[in-house]
């Protein structure tokens, strides 16, 4: 199951940097390319503003 971010999204950019697989675009508020997502958690764990859940 893909990760997705909410409309809490800061787009401060931290967890796009932390995405081990890219799957994680810019944007006003950040995108999670479900193809590309592997579950990680990486990103949600990372979020300052606890914006990133499991769909």
């Amino acid at each position: 199951m893909a990760y997705k971010i909410s409309e809490d999204c800061a787009a401060c950019g931290t967890c796009q940097g932390e995405c081990p697989v890219g799957a994680i675009s810019e944007g006003d508020i950040y995108k999670i390319d479900p193809e590309m997502c592997t579950s990680c958690g990486t990103c949600a764990e990372a979020c300052p503003v606890g914006a990133i859940s499991e769909e």
